[in-house]
This record gives structure tokens, sequence and C-alpha cells, in this order.
């Protein structure tokens, strides 16, 4: 007998593809058609909006870019040179310890001179955070103690922090510890503040020239933030570590000595009472 048509099993699949195409669609109801990709010119403006405010938390938060204006950290940072400043670690309260590069304010006095004038693409980078901004009168020098400490430096050198001495080997060659013209201390930095000095010697008004305002101290408050690596130009690129010399132990000379004064001050008076005990017997 010849086959039925009708009774040939068809797929589940089939059938129901089958069954969709057979119902037409519902009257004033159209089919959406799929979104087409806008074009780039009119995501570029969100792109670049999404990149700014990146930018500004950057700049708010983490890190900023500084232009070096001056000689008075040779050989370590030269004119021209960019360097990136941390401005996170401040936040958890950390404070500047000796030996660290720091971008501060001007405390007052330090600098002279106008603000520096900027053309329209200066303010848009400094905007962002990869210029400085020529109202910001920012300094760059190095620390050399911290609250609690006492320096000082006579005729040529060294410096003392703590009547230790340092070696200064990364100051700019040729250049002594500091100028027998302008010796400085013994002065005790006050707690909260810092010594500040530039690598160039004989050519950097810090801390030795601005005792008359707080001492030539510089507070916590006003650094920025710390300076941690040279950016620009490329062959100039390099990591700010912090001189061997800063590494060692600079407690107090008199803090030193006052455990051993003490036990010696408490030992006398036993030792007395056991002769005046021995005479008696």
């Amino acid at each position: 007998m010849p086959e039925d048509p009708r009774s040939t099993d068809a797929p589940p699949q089939a059938e129901a593809a089958a069954e969709a195409e057979a119902v037409p669609p519902e009257p004033g109801r159209a089919r959406r058609k799929p979104r087409k990709p806008r074009p780039f010119w009119q995501e570029l403006p969100i792109l670049v909006g999404i990149a700014l405010v990146l930018a500004l938390v950057i700049k708010t938060f983490f890190l900023q870019a500084f232009s070096i204006p001056s000689p008075s950290m040779q050989n370590t940072l030269q004119p021209g040179d960019r360097i990136l400043v941390d401005k996170l670690t401040p936040w958890f309260g950390a404070e500047p310890g000796r030996g660290e590069v720091v971008v501060f304010h001007d405390p007052g006095g330090w600098l002279e001179g106008p603000n520096k004038k900027q053309n329209v693409v200066q303010e848009a980078l400094s905007f962002i955070g990869l210029m400085p901004s020529g109202d910001e009168k920012d300094l760059v020098k190095r620390v050399i103690a911290v609250g609690g400490d006492t320096v000082e430096c006579r005729g040529t050198g060294p410096v003392l922090v703590n009547g230790k001495a340092l070696d200064d080997n990364y100051i700019y060659p040729g250049n002594t510890p500091c100028s027998s013209d302008h010796p400085f201390g013994p002065i005790k930095v006050p707690k909260g503040r810092l010594w500040m000095m530039g690598d160039h010697r004989q050519d950097s008004a810090d801390s030795r020239y601005h005792q008359d305002i707080d001492g030539g101290t510089v507070s916590v408050n006003q650094v920025v933030g710390r300076a941690i690596v040279v950016a620009w130009p490329v062959n100039r690129w390099a990591t700010l570590p912090i001189p061997g010399t800063f590494q060692q132990n600079f407690a107090s000379t008199a803090a030193g000595v006052a455990p051993p004064a003490l036990a010696v001050a408490g030992v006398l008076p036993i030792a007395w009472r056991r002769r005046r005990r021995g005479a008696r017997g």
C-alpha cells in the first residue's frame, strides 16, 4: 500500500516553526528593528567626559604631575623634568619622612614674583592634572628633619640630625652640605613640621634662608605629596628612592641616654643603703 503522507512524523521543532510562520502578526503592531550603533562622533563627547572625570579623580586623590622649574634639586631633578607625586598616602594619615623628595605649597614668602601665565592648552592640562596650575605656588625639596628632630650644620658641614652626620653623597657634585656663610642650628623642629633643603645646596633657597618665617620649617599640612618618579623626558625616567644615609637610627641622643641614666639613679640609693647597713653591722 502507498504510504499516507499525513502519517509522516515531523520533528517537533519543524512543526513549531511552521505554526509560528502561519500565525499572522497582530494588526497595528510592527516588528522591532535592530538598533544601529551610534556614529563615533556622537560617542566621542561621552568618552571625553568620562576621561575628564577619571583624570580629575586621579589628580585629586592619587597622582599629580609637576614640572621642575629651577636647578635647586640638581642632580636629582633637572629643570624641565616632569615628576609624578603620590597624593594617596597622605589621605591615610602618613606624614613625610626623612630623605623623601616632596612637593609643598609656598608657606609664605619663599617664592617671589607674579603667577605664571598659561595659554588655553596649558590651562586645560593643569585642570586635569597633567600640568601644575599657574595660580599655585609650589616648591620641591628634600625632607632633612621631621618634628622632634634637632638639625644643625656648622661651617661647610656635615648636616647633623639628632647628632648623626648625614652622608650627603646625593647632593650636587662640588657642593658642600651647607655654606660657611649661612650656618644654622641647632634647631629643634616642632611637631608637625619639617626642615627642607634642596640637593643643589649652593643654589637652593630652602629652610636655611627662611628662618624668619616659622623658624624655616614647613607644616606637614602644606605638603602635596611625595615625588615618586621622574616621568618625563623618557631618557630621564627614574624612581626617587630615599638615600641610604637616612636609614640610620636617628633616635635622639638625649632619649638614648635617658634609660641608662635613670637605671643608675635607681641603683645608687640601693647601694648606699647596703653600705650603711654593712657599716652598722
